[in-house]
């Protein structure tokens, strides 16, 4: 099994106990150390989805948490076409807000104004990986699942958020200004609830489709 683009591996750590070999794949150095000092004897090798260092055929599954949008399809549908043995999986992992919660939909509207338009576009990978012949069906599952916050926590929470941290201080400082006033309109510990979204496809024999 292969983690790919596994970053600090918050998800590699809950492979390993299943027993299957893993292998976590990862670009970043910085990333891969605290990989490796987090999830102890795990093989963390650097490399990308569009130049994965493993050979044809040789994982029965790749999973992708968070990360799948940042490919370049074109490129790296075919690597992992070759990776991937045929009767193989692809899992592709989101944790995505639950909307349908009033704190969840009040962040939100905090936010909205800055996500960038490129993040506006919902699962902008799934268009390139259904029109793939190396791959069958989606099945999708989701799951919900829930952070405990308190105001800080919170703060930090939407702080950490790439296009949150790019943005100059006034805007930054001012969007969780008003994040925080939402944390603490309420008693900590306090639910922020999310779901994850699961989809495997399988890796199809040549001339499936």
């Amino acid at each position: 099994m292969c983690d790919l683009a596994a970053g600090t591996g918050k998800l590699t750590r809950l492979l390993v106990p299943s027993g299957a070999r893993v292998i976590a794949v990862e670009p970043v150095p910085e990333m891969r150390l605290q990989l490796e000092a987090a999830v102890a004897g795990v093989e963390a090798l650097d490399g990308t989805a569009e130049s994965l260092p493993l050979d044809d055929a040789s994982v029965d599954c790749i999973t992708v948490a968070q990360a799948f949008h940042w490919f370049d399809y074109g490129r790296a549908l075919p690597e992992l076409e070759r990776v991937i043995r045929p009767g193989g999986r692809l899992a592709v992992i989101w944790n995505v807000r639950d909307e349908e919660d009033p704190l969840v939909a009040a962040v939100t509207e905090v936010i909205a104004p800055f996500v960038p338009p490129e993040q506006g576009v919902e699962r902008p990978w799934r268009a390139p990986l259904e029109a793939s012949t190396a791959f069958g069906e989606i099945e999708h599952r989701a799951f919900p699942c829930e952070q405990l916050f308190d105001a800080d926590g919170l703060v930090e929470r939407v702080a950490s958020i790439s296009w949150i941290a790019r943005l100059d201080d006034e805007a930054r400082n001012g969007a969780l200004e008003s994040i925080r006033k939402l944390g603490s309109a309420r008693p900590a510990p306090f639910s922020f609830p999310y779901v994850t979204e699961t989809f495997v496809c399988e890796r199809l024999p040549k001339g499936a489709n």
